[in-house]
């Protein structure tokens, strides 16, 4: 609203536009929403009235052109300070931004079968979990990202019109690579009762729905759109792993996230229902052809509700770095590992910010601190150990891991 509009409403009026204002903004940046109280009104209130070059009174002056221009100015001046001041804040009033989205409201039904979920598996000494292997941003981004690691070099390629996968896209992978082990798992317990049971399909086919209740997001029309844009992304990006131990530079191998698919069926209304991956071979080999114990780490159901992309590529790297303990890494070492294209500057600031949403929403398993060091500033990322009843008995592993996932195409 223009200031000069705000200026003419009554006190009344005017708090209660606030309110209105303070609740679409909270909605729009995914804050928590709660009613400013009288202190914060009058706050927002001085705001609007804080005067700037632009309220120089022109006009007084002749109706000349320049003075006609400089009223243009002065108006488009004062509306993008009220936007600016407004802005900041309401961003001090509210509470931070919740580093987890909410669940889908059938949510708590899947989480009632504990699903056990995993990422990429390791493959010659290298771990997908210590890069990010996928843009951070929510939309396709173009280019390639490169890695220079201790003793490997890791690019991740796109499709020259798909542009690289997104952390988000990614989810599909996991759903994937999660859907792989269990089979797996099925597959040696039958065989330790004597059975004979084929090895795990390669060809993996679920229904649309069936991957959006494993990656926890609503059951919506776009939902089915966004799919398929991300497994034609996913099909497209490959990543190269170039061992360079020993100083020697030797090509090892060029990987896809997925390999092909196709869309099996659609609905009625024209949404795609069912699809079919083929399982790449290193992701297929590494965890059907592994001993005892797969090549893989679980992750927490939760990291799928992590709303921002820097938030999802650090739980990984704690996964990883951290396990049960601690990790810390330097801030340019993180944005190194991230691909992130945003500069030093811009990077640390959004670190902070994530950071300080977590003080008030935790992350998944982990505590995150900014710590300094000689070098500049660096990540602390601690598990946080839970506290558990003295009455009550932890469930063993086993029996969490006994519990079925849903099947392909299962939708309850």
């Amino acid at each position: 609203m223009p200031r000069a509009e705000f200026s003419a409403l009554s006190l009344a009026e005017k708090n209660t536009y606030l309110q209105g204002l303070a609740e679409a903004f909270a909605a729009q940046q995914g804050r928590e929403h709660r009613i400013l109280d009288k202190d914060a009104l009058s706050r927002l209130r001085r705001y609007y009235s804080r005067r700037v070059w632009a309220d120089l009174k022109l006009a007084d002056g002749p109706d000349n052109d320049l003075n006609r221009a400089l009223r243009r100015l002065g108006e488009t001046i004062r509306d993008a300070d009220v936007v600016v001041d407004v802005r900041a804040a309401l961003m001090q009033e509210l509470p931070p931004q919740k580093i987890l989205r909410n669940a889908p409201d059938d949510d708590a039904q899947f989480m009632f079968f504990v699903p056990t979920v995993y990422d990429a598996p390791i493959k010659d000494d290298v771990h997908l979990m210590d890069v990010a292997p996928f843009a951070l941003g929510k939309t396709a981004r173009f280019g390639v990202i490169r890695y220079e690691l201790k003793d490997s070099l890791i690019t991740i390629e796109g499709g020259y019109e798909t542009g690289l996968a997104t952390v988000f896209d990614y989810d599909i992978f996991l759903n994937m690579v999660s859907y792989l082990a269990e089979e797996v798992r099925r597959y040696r317990l039958e065989t330790e009762k004597g059975l004979r049971p084929s090895l795990p399909a390669k060809v993996y086919r679920p229904s649309v729905a069936h991957i959006l209740k494993f990656c926890r997001r609503e059951d919506g029309g776009r939902q089915y759109e966004e799919v398929e844009a991300a497994l034609r992304r996913l099909g497209m990006t490959t990543i190269t792993v170039t061992n360079t131990a020993g100083g020697k530079r030797r090509e090892v191998d060029t990987r896809p996230l997925i390999g092909e698919y196709r869309v099996v069926s659609k609905t009625a209304k024209g949404k795609v229902d069912e699809v079919e991956i083929t399982i790449p071979d290193w992701v297929y080999l590494s965890v059907v052809k592994a001993d005892k114990t797969l090549p893989l780490l679980t992750i927490n159901p939760d990291y799928f509700l992590i709303s921002s992309g820097l938030g999802r590529f650090v739980y990984r790297l704690a996964r990883k770095a951290a396990g049960k303990g601690s990790a810390t890494y330097s801030v340019a070492e993180l944005k190194k590992r991230s691909g992130s294209h945003r500069d030093l500057r811009k990077f640390i600031y959004d670190l902070k910010d994530l950071v300080a949403r977590t003080h008030a929403f935790p992350m998944p398993d982990y505590d995150l601190e900014l710590v300094e060091q000689r070098g500049g500033p660096a990540l602390t990322m601690r598990y946080r150990e839970l506290e558990r009843a003295p009455d009550r008995k932890p469930k063993k592993a086993r029996d969490l891991e006994a519990l079925p996932l849903l099947a392909a195409g299962q939708e309850s």
